[in-house]
């Protein structure tokens, strides 16, 4: 087996991939690569991947968008899921994950994988678990190891890109969340699975364990270790609390173990956070998790809008991004109340570009100013078709458009007719040229 592309990069060789990144990027190669070689910038891409749509993630480049699809046990088809992946990829999802717990794991995995062109994720504990319950007619809590560790490399040999495991859960971390209860306790499907069965076996995480042997798979097929947060804050009053930064500690161990080997890290991040402790949650990961790419669900912002939650997740995601956060997690308007349909796919992955953009001209990204640049010029000139061609979603920007020019003046939308500003000061600068 050859040297990964980490390798590569930290010896100073460019990639096809990274080339390819960075086109993307509009920025050199060169400086893609040696953030790639120092373990700030991660390229997703399994070894037996074919990719048409690669991403880089981390430092200079732009934030990039996740949307998670995926069964449940009472909605097991997987034919939704892939026109919720469709719909997704349509958006401008970056990156897609398959979260499938109802029906045939393997098979839907396969379907989704045939079809999509982003660096598709997993979570293999689920698996594990399912396979457990259904199949070996055992209790979750009764998971063996070497099935894990077995999951894990099927799914590597299948071409998952990127991988959460929750190796950074640790017994250490839990006597911390005992010592301080927390109001929702623990919020992670995958930490929740991993420490009901540390707590009935009292061992260690397995993950963690084995993290060597795991280090090994991710190398021989260039799996990206995204790092789970098992810990992470489900409510604003658990945010930043003693057993999440533990398990933030242990997950910058385990960054430096994987980048020895060659195995490139994004590091998963809250959550829900108060506004005011986002900033300090982004700074502590760089800090602590060695500059890694940083991945964050959200973060929301407020506990009290379901049914609202894309917006919530896209206050904070705006402000974790432009603050360090590399990666978006979408949220859709379905969280914490059932599986998102169609829209809410939609609707999630939109937000998660308007918080990601509006991080980008922070962050100084290349191009990300000049876009709204073309949209104060075409607004300027009244070009309406331009104004819809540079939204984030035309489809949606069109019908708002059609709709006012049925009731409205042709060259004017219904909110202000013939007393719009743009045409009043038009007319108020002709007449300063014609009094010169």
């Amino acid at each position: 087996m050859g040297m990964t592309i980490k390798e590569q990069a930290k010896t100073g060789l460019i990639p096809k991939i990274v080339e390819e990144c960075a086109r993307f990027e509009n920025i050199e190669p060169e400086i893609l690569t040696k953030h790639l070689g120092a373990g700030s910038v991660s390229i997703p891409c399994n070894r037996v991947s074919r990719l048409t749509k690669p991403f880089a993630v981390g430092k200079g480049v732009s934030t990039k968008i996740n949307a998670n699809i995926g069964t449940s046990k009472d909605r097991p088809d997987a034919a939704p899921e892939l026109e919720k992946l469709r719909v997704a990829l349509e958006a401008g999802a970056d990156a897609v994950m398959d979260l499938s717990t109802g029906g045939n794991l393997k098979e839907i995995r396969k379907a989704i994988k045939e079809i999509c062109s982003v660096p598709l994720g997993t979570v293999p504990i689920y698996q594990v678990a399912v396979e457990s319950v259904e199949e070996k007619k055992r209790e979750i809590r009764q998971m063996d190891v070497d099935h894990m560790l077995r999951v894990i490399e099927e799914q590597a040999m299948e071409g998952v890109d990127f991988m959460t495991l929750h190796c950074g859960l640790t017994l250490g971390a839990i006597e911390r969340l005992c010592a301080k209860k927390r109001l929702m306790g623990v919020v992670s499907r995958g930490g929740s699975l991993l420490m009901e069965w540390m707590l009935y076996h009292k061992k260690e995480n397995p993950l963690y364990e084995r993290y060597d042997d795991i280090l090994a798979i991710a190398r021989e097929y260039e799996v990206t270790l995204s790092l789970g947060d098992g810990l992470r804050p489900g409510c604003l009053a658990d945010a930043t609390d003693g057993a999440q930064l533990h398990e933030l500690i242990i997950l910058g161990e385990l960054t430096l173990r994987a980048w020895e080997k060659g195995v490139q890290v994004i590091i998963e991040g809250p959550g829900h956070v108060p506004l005011n402790q986002i900033v300090a949650n982004m700074q502590i990961q760089k800090q602590l998790c060695h500059g890694a790419p940083f991945y964050v669900l959200g973060p929301l912002v407020t506990d009290i809008a379901p049914g609202y939650d894309h917006i919530t997740s896209a206050i904070g995601g705006a402000i974790a991004a432009s603050s360090g956060a590399d990666f978006l997690c979408y949220v859709t308007p379905a969280e914490h109340l059932r599986l998102p349909n169609l829209e809410d796919v939609k609707e999630g992955v939109i937000a998660s570009k308007i918080a990601a953009h509006a991080a980008d001209i922070v962050k100084g990204i290349p191009s990300a100013i000049e876009k709204d640049i073309e949209m104060a010029k075409a607004r300027h000139a009244l070009d309406w078709e331009k104004q819809i061609s540079l939204a984030i979603n035309p489809d949606k920007a069109r019908s708002f458009w059609e709709e006012s020019r049925k009731h409205g003046q042709p060259s004017a939308c219904t909110m202000c007719g013939e007393y719009c500003a743009v045409k009043t000061y038009g007319r108020a600068m002709d007449c300063l040229h014609e009094n010169k």
